[in-house]
């Protein structure tokens, strides 16, 4: 006789309970050669299922020798197991273990996609195996849509699917009525006469006495081992496994089937599945929202901060604010200015003088600060015209009498706003015309209810102060210059032209710096404390996770039996966990949006401004988030034991 296909030696099981050890199967020997048809009956408790699984490499023996076609199954490895359940072994259980959310031909194709088979080849042999088991017009039905033999006949076609040598029956009419039990032991018929071995577990005499051989076990042993018909004479081989196709291909559609049976799972468990986002959905809408929470601060501070005068250097004689001699201190002059305005760094350069005077409209007089400026002071300061023009360089030379009043001054001698273009106003004794309105800018220092007019710096030089000598100068810094190189630069060239150190300099941009770094501040803050909500959210992810695996322990047996590796369910966890994560950083980031158009309807004030680049972080984070917490649910799935996983 030839070799047998499955040779057991002394195969031992034993199971702990307590403290006390169990010991199911008890030095088993059994020989099985191709092509048999075997009964293995016994009562319940007798170990059969027992030594089903061990054959089916579903579970380890304690102690013992356990060869498949002379190959030794102890060394192996868990995929290697899977590996062997996946092309030598088909399983056809008493409870059918059909996953409810495929179709009929979704639940038969199942050990072709972990046989890394191709696409169109798997469907074909999914529907013929149907179509030869009556079931071709239920192929896209699912469990629920099924009768109990249609489920059974299905499960049949699932253990052919990659042409098993060994089909392993467990029970398989135990829960059906007589015609179908007779239909599926017929089918098994036909199934060992085309070659495959048939291996039969049951309680039911009648069921056993389809075999040719019958082996009685009664407390873990072995207590007859019968042939009741003949010897099966030469056996064909069983149909061809599909073929497979290259590792690269077999790895890229194993993603895109994992991709899918996720997106299935959370088609079938909707309510869970949107559980699970809301954490992620609120956290990463908090993220997006904080952050353009603090963008629009910030361009609300620089624009604020751009009515004072961007990027300046405000030149002052003395030492400092409080120096109580600055006021005498004479040493700027207006040659200081001409030699900044050389300078390359200097993108605009006006003097400034200033006093306090009366101005009066007919019967309306008010006190105002009387500015002397060069004509590029309003390119310095950002100032805006409300209407009108600014006086230019030749009226700065000519000394004329054409002022600038504020909208504030405007609004004082001219009720009503309008009408005060080209009129003539006496500002201290001096008659001056208007020539333009200058906006009211916002200012974060001094009140914004001041009155100020502006004439050119010679005018108020000569006509109001009898006094060369200048206030200030203020100093534009060009954008492509560091304002602390420019600093730098003003003061060796006035120290230079003063052989002393008689001045001092406001850096403006350095109060801009402040700010916003003072707004960015807030904004990590505030975003961090999105970032916990975040995390939480991931926490969510875990937790929900967690409970599917208990919730599914089931269905990863059926695909453990089926010849899933634990990378396969390590996989498809974690793709569910990152598309998980991924929509519900989708709809966290529309949500965000939502929000900010909302905010910027109600507030035309302040916007919330968006930032791409934050978006694309919430969905670097959302997918980093399903990995994180994805991964130890995955892997507490993957190591589950297919045996306890099938009996859950």
């Amino acid at each position: 006789m030839d070799e047998p296909l499955i040779r057991l030696r002394k195969i031992s099981r034993d199971f702990q309970s307590g403290e006390q050890t169990i010991t199911v199967l008890k030095d088993v020997d059994l020989d099985i050669h191709r092509g048999e048809m075997v009964a293995i009956i016994g009562a319940s408790g007798s170990g059969k299922s027992t030594l089903m699984n061990i054959l089916g490499c579903l579970d380890r023996p304690t102690r013992g020798s356990y060869q498949i076609g002379g190959q030794e199954t102890g060394a192996l490895s868990p995929d290697d197991l899977a590996d062997l359940r996946r092309n030598h072994f088909g399983f056809i259980f008493q409870r059918y273990n059909l996953l409810d959310e495929l179709t009929a031909l979704g639940n038969v194709e199942i050990p072709a996609v972990y046989a890394g088979v191709a696409r169109s080849e798997r469907h074909a042999r999914a529907a013929a195996l149907l179509g030869r088991l009556g079931l071709a017009d239920r192929s896209e039905h699912r469990p629920s849509q099924l009768s109990g033999g249609q489920q059974q006949r299905v499960s049949i076609a699932r253990s052919l699917m990659n042409g098993a040598q060994v089909i392993l029956a467990d029970e398989p009419t135990g829960a059906l009525d007589k015609a179908s039990s007779a239909e599926v032991l017929r089918i098994l018929d036909e199934l060992n006469a085309e070659g495959h071995t048939v291996i039969i577990v049951t309680h039911d005499p009648n069921v056993a006495a389809r075999a040719r051989r019958v082996i009685e076990i009664s407390d873990g042993e072995i207590l007859s081992d019968t042939t009741t018909g003949e010897a099966a004479g030469a056996v064909a081989p069983p149909a061809a496994a599909p073929r497979r196709g290259s590792a690269l291909a077999a790895r890229i559609d194993g993603l895109r089937e994992a991709f899918v049976m996720a997106l299935v799972s959370m088609n079938a468990h909707r309510l869970r599945s949107v559980l699970t986002m809301l954490g992620i959905i609120i956290g990463i809408a908090s993220v997006v929202c904080m952050v353009a929470l603090g963008q629009g601060s910030r361009q609300r501070v620089l624009a604020n901060i751009s009515g004072l005068g961007t990027n300046t250097l405000e030149i002052f004689p003395g030492t400092s604010f409080g120096d109580v001699r600055s006021g005498k201190i004479k040493t700027l002059v207006v040659g200081d200015a001409r030699a900044l305005e050389g300078e390359a760094y200097a993108a605009a350069v006006t003097p400034t003088v200033s006093t306090s005077s009366t101005v009066r409209y007919r019967s309306i007089e008010a006190s105002v600060m009387v500015n002397g400026v060069g004509d590029r002071y309003f390119a310095v300061k950002g100032t805006k015209l409300k209407e009108g023009r600014f006086f230019d360089a030749d009226s700065v030379r000519r000394l004329t009498q054409d002022v600038v009043i504020d909208e504030n001054t405007a609004e004082r001698l001219f009720p009503g706003g309008s009408g005060a273009i080209g009129q003539v106003i006496l500002v201290g004794s001096v008659p001056c015309r208007v020539v333009g309105v200058a906006a009211r800018q916002q200012s974060g220092f001094g009140s914004s209810q001041n009155l100020s007019v502006f004439l050119p710096y010679t005018t108020v030089q000569s006509r109001f102060l009898g006094d060369s000598s200048l206030r200030s100068i203020t100093v534009r810094v060009s954008d492509e210059v560091a304002s602390e190189v420019a600093l730098a630069a003003v003061t060796k060239l006035l120290l230079q032209r003063h052989g002393r150190q008689d001045f001092f300099i406001l850096n403006t941009d350095d109060i801009r710096q402040t700010l916003t770094q003072t707004t960015e501040t807030l904004t990590l803050l505030i975003a961090s404390i999105a970032v916990i909500s975040l995390v939480v959210g991931g926490i969510g992810v875990m937790n929900i996770m967690l409970v599917s695996v208990v919730e599914r322990t089931n269905e990863i047996g059926v695909r453990l039996a089926v010849g899933g590796r634990r990378r396969d369910i390590l996989q498809q966890f974690l793709i569910e966990a990152v598309l998980i994560s991924l929509f519900g950083g989708v709809i966290g980031v529309v949500t965000a949006l939502s929000i900010g158009v909302a905010f910027n309807a109600l507030s035309p004030s302040f916007s919330l401004i968006y930032s791409p680049v934050s978006i694309v972080l919430a969905f670097v984070f959302s997918m980093l988030i399903g990995l994180v917490f994805g991964f130890l649910p995955a892997r507490n799935a993957a190591r589950l034991d297919p045996v306890a996983a099938l009996a859950h």
